[in-house]
């Protein structure tokens, strides 16, 4: 995976975010990939769960919200995204987000892990 490789697939992502219906995600997806929301969750695993857990994550194509992404890393088949993601006009939920994406050769990820970090939430539970 490059670098341009990496960001064109969270283009698609953020796209298929904005996009009605889930048909998009077989282009993003392998039909056995793994997609973690946060570090200590159960993983969603195949491209029809994922479907199931955008449907039930997302307001619809009309959410509003801005999203900003930066590749940090890419080593092998494996890269490290920041990204930035504001929902509502006004704001009235904003998080940032590492995703760790591993694509596989047809540029489809098998493996999604995201850790989200929002404002006014401790660092650690002590």
């Amino acid at each position: 995976m490059t670098r341009d490789e990496l960001t064109g697939w969270v283009d698609r992502y953020e796209q298929a975010w904005r996009t009605a219906g889930t048909e998009l995600l077989a282009d993003l997806f392998s039909s056995d990939a793994t997609y973690r929301m946060s570090p200590f969750e159960d993983e969603v695993r195949g491209l029809g769960a994922i479907a199931d857990m955008w449907e039930a994550e997302r307001e619809g194509p009309e959410e509003v919200f801005t999203m900003q992404a930066e590749v940090v890393t890419v080593e092998g088949d494996t890269g490290v995204v920041r990204a930035e993601v504001a929902y509502g006009a006004p704001t009235s939920m904003l998080y940032r987000d590492l995703w760790v994406v591993r694509l596989d050769e047809q540029g489809r990820c098998f493996h999604f892990e995201e850790w989200p970090f929002w404002p006014g939430r401790p660092r650690s539970a002590g």
